[in-house]
């Protein structure tokens, strides 16, 4: 209830503020009430679904690239000791970099196309998913790793009844924290030079000047992101 309230508010406030300046012609075109014809323009226009499934493949493709990554990296940095001293410096200065900042290598490396964006993604969700593995090896109970290396388990086994389950919730948290970033990294990735996905989505509506396209292409980046997160927390259990 309050939930809606408050969407309700917004959108009040939204009105009042879009119709205070008249005279304005962008900001007027920023009006809630123009928002479903910009609606049923992008969808007339066949683009505003292809593009949130171009998006959302760059955002599972970079994602998956980060988990298949950050896991083993942060199992070896967990267990390793040497692994952790030799990374520890390099892993804190590469987090610290925003994942944007690699946009100019990516496009030398990769050119323009959903790689270089692909590429940003991951390097965006690679961190979380590496120190909360790092994490959750940390909080193992050294006991169980004694007890079932006492009875003859092979390190497979152990990684697999023992490892695995304890560090789970870590890194399942690791991964939904990770596709919230993620998110907001994808949409200015696609603006660079690409001719899909709903950053460039965005570009295109500013360089036709239909403001009310790119702010619904916006609304939709938002609600796309509260339905990831909350496939998230019913999926990543």
């Amino acid at each position: 209830m309050w939930g809606a309230a408050g969407i309700i508010f917004a959108v009040a406030l939204w009105w009042v503020f879009t119709h205070s300046a008249r005279g304005n012609t962008m900001l007027t075109a920023f009006a809630p009430e123009n928002i479903p014809s910009a609606f049923a323009a992008l969808i007339g226009r066949g683009v505003l679904l292809s593009d949130i499934g171009v998006s959302l493949w760059r955002l599972l493709a970079g994602l998956a690239i980060a988990v298949l990554v950050g896991i083993p990296l942060g199992l070896l940095i967990g267990f390793s000791q040497a692994a952790n001293q030799f990374s520890a410096p390099l892993v804190q200065f590469l987090r610290m970099v925003s994942p944007l900042s690699w946009a100019p290598i990516a496009v030398a490396l990769f050119g323009v196309g959903s790689s270089p964006v692909i590429f940003l993604v991951a390097m965006a969700a690679i961190w979380p998913i590496t120190l909360n593995t790092v994490s959750g090896v940390r909080a193992l109970d050294q006991q169980h790793l004694q007890v079932a290396q006492t009875l003859g388990a092979t390190p497979s086994e152990v990684l697999r009844t023992v490892v695995v389950p304890s560090i789970k919730p870590y890194v399942l948290a690791g991964i939904r924290l990770a596709l919230g970033i993620a998110w907001v990294i994808i949409v200015p990735a696609e603006m660079l030079g690409v001719s899909s996905g709903l950053g460039y989505e965005i570009l295109n509506a500013r360089d036709r000047l239909a403001y009310d396209e790119m702010l619904a292409v916006i609304l939709v980046i938002g609600a796309l992101g509260m339905v990831l997160d909350w496939a998230a927390q019913k999926v990543l259990r």
